[in-house]
């Protein structure tokens, strides 16, 4: 990679919706923008965090991190919508990103880290598993 000047750093809540031109890269079609903006607004408001990714000022990654206690896990993180700009990508910031949520995960007292990955995304998979990740179940959703 080219001489980058990264910062890693937790999005303030009162900056959250900077996010937003990232999530639209994988964004549904059918969730309008408003939709995005009103629920982004409202998971800043619950155990959410969302790493920033920088290069010199300009944001070009997130990772989404959901903080909680489970039955099976203890104290754990969960990673939601890892996105590093296109042009990013493939250049080893994906695993500088995974490092930091692990450093960072585990300062709050987090035993796990979890992730969800669409079923589709086989190069995800193939990153999570060079990450030292293992498959433990099926992630099952029913719209109502």
């Amino acid at each position: 990679m080219t001489e980058h000047n990264f910062k890693f750093a937790i999005i303030p809540t009162s900056e959250i919706l900077t996010i937003l031109p990232l999530l639209e890269e994988l964004a549904s079609a059918d969730i309008s923008e408003a939709t995005r903006k009103e629920r982004v607004l409202e998971m800043a408001a619950q155990n959410y965090e969302c790493l920033g990714v920088y290069d010199d000022g300009v944001l070009i990654g997130i990772c989404g991190m959901w903080f909680m206690t489970r039955h099976y896990a203890g104290k754990s993180v969960e990673v939601d919508h890892v996105i590093i700009t296109a042009k990013y990508q493939n250049k080893g910031l994906g695993k500088k990103v995974m490092q930091w949520v692990y450093d960072y995960a585990q300062s709050k007292g987090c035993l796990w880290v979890e992730l969800n990955t669409f079923v589709y995304n086989f190069p995800s998979h193939k990153f999570y598993y060079n990450e030292g990740f293992v498959s433990k179940g099926y992630h099952m959703v029913k719209v109502l």
